[in-house]
């Protein structure tokens, strides 16, 4: 009898980081982004005929694009974000798309509350204030006893939180669908408008949906109390640029910003200098604690798919 041959496995990793993995159960293969197998350019035409589990590179999902559709065993695509919006349109039907759930938990977490204390104590003011040789002494917002919305209570909105409630604030959370959890209660988005009245910093971390797409309107925006601090860590698109211009250049409220729209917001845009805002070029995941959880993740999954296990994280 011959043996079935293994799975073929395109991943940006050789095997040998990839802790877990089953001794001789698949056949992998690497490609990073721009080199195959340690030689420069894509995977030949040859290899892609025989992938079934496609690992995209991180944040190079447009490398993989020009072949994705041409690999007819493919029946798995493992992303290293926990977004897949950039991807989930290509993806064939009948492929499984996995995300990256739990990877960038921490590393997110963290920005979302630097990013938030940052924001309230005007750090970025002082390093303005260093530059120009200013002692900025005053008064400023702590996050103690503030109460924080999170529009997005899922693993990263759950991290979140746990790194918040040290700050001794009170926590409302919301998410697609209501529900009880151990803290309290999880909030429909139908309930946003009440939640948004007495936010004091609200801090968005929805996956991109048709849904969440332009969630943050003049309408949401107008909702938020005086003063108010809107954090977004989730996805640019997810925030109507034009209106939180508007209400910045009002004075009204602040932001600060983890991802824009456009992005890379380009030289020349008005968010660059937009009165109260604090802007990072999308760094929330891309820290020392993405590399070894995605390579846990990977070969976690690696070990499922050779074994003929189901597949963790699936989101199609």
């Amino acid at each position: 009898m011959i043996a079935a041959a293994a799975p073929v496995v395109l991943t940006p990793y050789p095997a040998e980081q990839l802790p877990g993995l089953p001794a001789g159960g698949l056949e992998l293969h690497t490609f990073d982004g721009d080199r195959t197998d340690g030689r420069p350019g894509p995977p030949p035409a040859e290899l892609l005929a025989r992938v079934e589990l496609l690992v995209t590179p991180y944040l190079r999902t447009d490398t993989v694009l020009p072949f994705i559709g041409s690999m007819p065993r493919l029946r798995a695509v493992q992303t290293q974000t926990a977004g897949t919006d950039d991807i989930a349109p290509h993806v064939p039907a009948g492929v499984a798309l996995c995300n990256a759930r739990g990877v960038h938990d921490a590393s997110t977490a963290e920005l979302a509350v630097a990013l938030t204390l940052a924001a309230l104590r005007d750090l970025p003011g002082f390093v303005r204030g260093q530059d120009a040789e200013q002692w900025r002494a005053g008064f400023y917002p702590a996050l103690a006893d503030k109460n924080v919305l999170i529009v997005g209570h899922g693993s990263v909105g759950s991290a979140i939180e746990d790194r918040l409630l040290p700050f001794e604030v009170t926590v409302d959370r919301v998410a697609r669908t209501a529900r009880q959890t151990a803290r309290g209660p999880v909030h429909a988005l139908s309930e946003l408008p009440e939640l948004l009245g007495r936010a004091d910093v609200v801090i968005l971390v929805v996956p991109l949906t048709e849904q969440t797409r332009g969630l943050v309107d003049a309408g949401f925006l107008a909702a938020m109390r005086d003063g108010a601090l809107l954090v977004n860590v989730a996805r640019g698109p997810v925030v109507r640029t034009e209106a939180l211009l508007a209400e910045l250049a009002s004075g009204r409220l602040r932001a600060a910003l983890d991802v824009t729209d456009p992005e890379p917001l380009p030289a020349g845009h008005p968010l660059w200098h937009a009165p109260g805002v604090l802007i990072t070029p999308h760094v929330g995941g891309s820290s020392s604690a993405f590399l070894p959880r995605a390579k846990r993740l990977i070969g976690a999954q690696l070990a499922r798919f050779a074994n003929g296990e189901p597949l963790e994280h699936v989101v199609n």
